[in-house]
């Protein structure tokens, strides 16, 4: 085996009150895909931001092709061949592939952009990776998975010899998905080093060489990846095993709580279906297919052309999200930093935030004592992990920002919720919690609608299955008729 390129030896990081990292020693090969595992807090993102000298560590050395590196920060690290690719991309939108790959390190002549230079350049980066996209294209206007290129090229282009990737698959369709690992597996060849943090089990076993476990801020095992499997991982993981990941559930069919007939919109056509009381009702399709545009348009956020919504047998025409609440339709969107959460604000206030005619008292004054108690009852309800109601919710993991988005819902008296996506980018044992608060949320007589791209999750959670294409429900199937294969005909128009 070759030298490692990345040590970092005994590093920690300590907040006040709160030890993030203890003591993590650990070795990156040149060549070599390395997966770092956890669940949400377990220390991931402190571990990568040490890397790329975007916080200090408290204690511990990090050594680069055998030198220490001293006062690390990210141009440092950058000089030295290090880069990262975060969930949330780092490019500007009215900007050319070109201007965003070259962004600062804009080629000049004669005291002026050389832009002729830039493309050129730019073009034998995207060749190399294998794409055809076109320097000039401004990235507003490419996919999501090409942004994510754009991101790579951008990291190739500093001739880059540690790649880490945070969660790259997180936003990307099945083709684009295929087309990133291609291109990881072409980086590796090349002698890059990539640091790979996913949640997506299925991923680490396909492209990965090794994986280490994080839990609760401490290195718990690095092992060969051929030499583990997913139940072994998960309980490093959480330690504790999940053996039962989805509930057991028989469901009976209830009265129609939802019925939804013709709806149509810009991006959808005559949506029609019935959800019943106590139901989980999944909803299945590539993406782009018209999943959330169904979501939005039964909850008022984008208009319709027709079509009629009833709750419990009553019109409700939902010109709105605000009246949908008041009709008794909550949706978890599926960004739920963009449009769920307000990450500035702490997670009582987020909590409260829909219902605020519910805690304004006398003079238009907050009943603080009310909404203190209400909020601090979900807290507990849905095991929100946090020191103080008072901390901000961009502070907390995943799974636990859901968890305040369902609080506020349910804080609404909502009768029908619409989880799109519900555990995006939410670890492992995160999940589980999740898929058992929606079950028991079932069984105190609320009905679900659950749009999801994790075909487990819908298998596991749902007790219909309607399958969206092209806009048009493509299909319906039971509980004890779905299966991956037939999803995925009904959803490729087959």
């Amino acid at each position: 085996m070759s030298d490692p390129i990345l040590e970092l030896e005994n590093i920690c990081k300590v907040y006040p009150g709160v030890k993030a990292l203890s003591d993590v020693s650990m070795k990156f090969y040149p060549g070599e895909v390395h997966a770092i595992v956890g669940e949400n807090g377990a220390g991931k993102s402190t571990f990568i931001k040490i890397i790329t000298g975007a916080i200090q560590p408290t204690k511990g050395n990090i050594i680069y092709n055998h030198k220490m590196v001293v006062n690390n920060n990210p141009i440092k690290s950058l000089s030295l061949g290090i880069t990262a690719i975060y969930q949330e991309f780092n490019l500007i939108p009215n900007l050319s592939v070109a201007e965003n790959i070259y962004y600062g390190r804009y080629p000049h002549k004669n005291g002026f952009v050389d832009y002729k230079k830039m493309i050129n350049d730019s073009k034998k980066v995207l060749e190399n990776l294998g794409v055809n996209i076109n320097p000039k294209t401004l990235v507003k206007d490419l996919t999501v998975g090409y942004q994510q290129i754009v991101e790579i090229a951008k990291s190739i282009s500093m001739k880059t010899k540690v790649l880490i990737m945070d969660e790259p698959s997180a936003p990307l369709t099945n083709t684009e998905l295929i087309f990133l690992f291609n291109i990881v597996k072409k980086l590796k060849r090349e002698g890059v080093s990539i640091i790979y943090i996913s949640h997506r089990m299925e991923e680490i076993f396909e492209l990965c060489d090794k994986v280490t476990v994080f839990r609760d801020g401490q290195f718990v095992k690095t092992m060969n990846v051929s030499e583990t499997n997913r139940e072994e991982l998960i309980t490093l993981m959480v330690n504790r095993k999940l053996e039962d990941n989805f509930p057991k559930r028989n469901i009976h069919p209830q009265e129609v709580v939802l019925e939804v007939e013709n709806l149509t919109t810009d991006k959808i056509q005559n949506i029609t279906f019935k959800l019943h009381k106590g139901e989980i009702l999944g909803f299945a399709g590539l993406v782009g297919a018209g999943r959330t545009e169904i979501a939005n348009a039964i909850v008022g956020a984008d208009p319709l052309k027709c079509g009629s919504i009833k709750i419990e047998g009553r019109n409700a025409n939902n010109k709105n999200p605000s009246m949908a609440i008041k009709n008794g339709i909550a949706l978890i969107p599926e960004d739920r930093k963009k449009f769920g959460a307000l990450m500035n604000l702490s997670i009582k206030e987020n909590i409260s935030y829909s219902m605020l005619k519910k805690i304004v008292g006398e003079f238009f004054l907050i009943n603080s004592k009310f909404e203190k108690s209400k909020t601090t009852e979900y807290k507990e309800a849905l095991s929100i992990k946090t020191p103080s109601m008072k901390q901000k919710i961009v502070n907390l993991s995943g799974g636990n920002q859901q968890k305040v988005i369902l609080a506020r819902c349910l804080f609404t008296d909502c009768k029908i919720l619409i989880f799109d996506e519900p555990t995006r980018g939410i670890d492992v044992g995160a999940k589980q919690e999740i898929y058992y608060l929606m079950d028991e949320l079932t069984k105190q007589g609320k009905s679900i609608i659950m749009i999801s791209s994790e075909m487990n999750e819908l298998l596991g959670m749902s007790d219909r299955i309607i399958v969206i294409h092209d806009g048009k429900i493509a299909g319906e199937l039971s509980k004890n008729q779905a299966s991956q294969e037939k999803i995925l005909s009904l959803a490729s128009g087959i």
